[in-house]
């Protein structure tokens, strides 16, 4: 068993980049609880994000991003985290995800993102809104964040879920993660 600090294994990338699917599977390949952030926060506040964000504006959502991210991944048990595509932008995330989890990256082209995010009225930051400028704005300024973070990038596009969860064992074996080495998505 992995039981080092970097005992998460931590999805970040852009929304619509397939981190609450990927982790729901890897998380059930190496028996481990799936937690997707959002979720998390919705939760504990009782209140939709797009709540949050109406009430206290993206700045008023980030500070509390940061507190449950912050208590997921110091304290409880290991898991895999799925989290909001824009956490890496608080340089205190970025800290303490690099510093408790194995980063991966779920990089997809914007092309990608629009396809997959067209329908979902959960988002407040695609309401009403030309999709893709406001994904390629938003990939401009995230992107280098989310490299930075990583320990592992990889690229989604055209790939089933199986097969990324599978490049996430093998990217996990070779980093000393007893229970990837030989796992199968």
């Amino acid at each position: 068993m992995c039981m080092n600090k970097k005992r998460n294994v931590i999805l970040v990338g852009p929304m619509g980049a397939g981190k609450s699917s990927v982790g729901k599977r890897l998380a059930q390949v190496l028996d481990l609880p799936f937690i997707d952030s959002d979720h998390e926060i919705e939760a504990r506040l009782k209140v939709s994000i797009s709540t949050i964000f109406d009430v206290e504006g993206e700045d008023g959502f980030r500070l509390r991003e940061s507190q449950v991210i912050a208590d997921l991944v110091e304290h409880g048990t290991r898991k895999v985290l799925a989290t909001g595509g824009g956490a890496v932008i608080r340089e205190e995330n970025r800290l303490a995800l690099k510093e408790f989890g194995t980063v991966i990256y779920l990089s997809s082209p914007v092309k990608q993102l629009v396809e997959r995010t067209r329908h979902d009225t959960t988002r407040p930051l695609l309401q009403n809104v030309d999709t893709e400028a406001v994904l390629t704005r938003l990939m401009k300024v995230r992107e280098p964040f989310y490299k930075e973070v990583a320990d592992v990038i990889l690229h989604t596009e055209r790939k089933s879920i199986t097969r990324v969860v599978q490049e996430i064992l093998n990217a996990l074996a070779d980093r000393g993660w007893p229970e990837a080495k030989g796992a199968k998505a």
